[in-house]
């Protein structure tokens, strides 16, 4: 479901919001053969494979093994300054309405015990691309459609390439030390995990990166873990690369969603305010909304939920992505306000219609914590 952009990036998640026919295939044999521009198989009887060529009419073929995929043939050419022309991965969970053969996907973040993954790649030279493994992640347990938080971590990146947003600095994790980037490519927000060399294979806990970001007030507890992907994102070229081996394994049975760990709480009530001002007629109105970050800590990556009353509905909004267009809806930072610092605030806005009595939003969470409204 690709996504990020890695220099602009409205890339593979984009990728995602493109997918909308997957053709889907039966079990995989050995070296089957994928040309379809959305078209997936399963291997083992537990994972998919997609071909997921979202970003060009180009031809692009994928060959399916029984443990992975190589890129057979790319005939795209990306801007290394936008979006790459394609995400061919393989997955464990559920991708645009896709999952993979017994998967407990989506689970909530507070519930697993833990995550793991093993990758092993096959580079080429003289190609312009990343090898991506990606994390996705929700507040609701969809199935469908984009979801709010991209992890991605960079095991290779070649060419004139570079994550969405800007680096933030580094990590150590899985005793490996991490570049750290993050940002909105406009329909969801990204962390990227860059690593300094190649790493050609790796057996690590996917469960680390997701609870960096969920410190980093990104996510909470109470979100769900939908897919984890890991392929290519190629710019020029891209013949020859291959995910040899992939596998992944989520177990439940973790403490449960818990009180958030978001910066954005604190002892003694929320660390946000709300601000909640509209102008109404007839059957329209619009909503100017400013959300105050009251807590000691800069708030990255934020989302507002909030649910609109019966017989509401959203038209069109600035200063925001919003998801959904009635009933409960998420409205996160857009590239230019995706960061909200300490004792700072953001404002974003919407139309829409309304039938029956007018009446405003009786609660708003920020990152999943409550906050006061002004």
């Amino acid at each position: 479901m690709k996504h990020p952009l890695r220099a602009l990036v409205a890339a593979c998640t984009l990728a995602a919001a493109a997918i909308v026919g997957l053709t889907v295939a039966g079990p995989a044999q050995a070296d089957t053969r994928i040309c379809e521009q959305y078209g997936s198989t399963t291997i083992g009887g537990r994972y998919v494979v997609m071909n997921n060529r979202w970003g060009t009419s180009a031809e692009q073929c994928i060959n399916v093994t029984s443990t992975g995929f190589s890129i057979a043939s790319q005939q795209g050419v990306g801007n290394t300054s936008g979006a790459p022309v394609s995400y061919p991965a393989v997955y464990f969970g559920c991708h645009y309405t896709n999952c993979s053969p017994g998967t407990n996907l989506p689970i909530q973040v507070g519930a697993i015990s833990s995550a793991t993954s093993s990758i092993s790649y096959n580079y080429v030279s003289g190609a312009t691309y990343n090898a991506s493994f990606d994390i996705w992640l929700d507040p609701t347990p969809r199935t469908n459609g984009v979801n709010a938080q991209e992890i991605m971590i960079w095991f290779n990146r070649q060419g004139s390439i570079q994550p969405i947003g800007s680096r933030v600095g580094s990590a150590t994790i899985g005793g490996r030390t991490w570049e750290v980037w993050q940002g909105s490519n406009g329909s969801n927000a990204v962390v990227s995990y860059v690593a300094p060399s190649p790493i050609s294979s790796w057996s690590f806990s996917v469960l680390d990166f997701i609870n960096d970001v969920r410190n980093r007030g990104a996510i909470t507890n109470s979100w769900y873990l939908t897919s984890i992907q890991a392929g290519f994102e190629p710019w020029i070229g891209g013949a020859g690369l291959a995910v040899t081996n992939f596998s992944a394994q989520v177990n439940g049975g973790g403490s449960g969603p818990g009180p958030s760990t978001s910066p954005t709480s604190q002892p003694g009530g929320a660390a946000c305010a709300v601000t909640y001002a509209t102008n109404v007629w007839n059957t329209g109105f619009t909503a100017d909304v400013t959300v105050a970050n009251t807590g000691a800590n800069a708030v990255s990556g934020w989302n507002l939920g909030f649910t609109l009353p019966a017989g509401q509905s959203v038209t069109g909004s600035w200063n925001t992505v919003l998801s959904g267009n009635s009933g409960a809806l998420t409205a996160r930072g857009a590239a230019h306000n995706g960061t909200i610092p300490a004792g700072g605030s953001t404002s974003f806005g919407f139309q829409g219609t309304y039938s029956g009595s007018f009446a405003t939003p009786a609660a708003f969470t920020l990152n999943g914590t409550p906050c006061t409204r002004r």
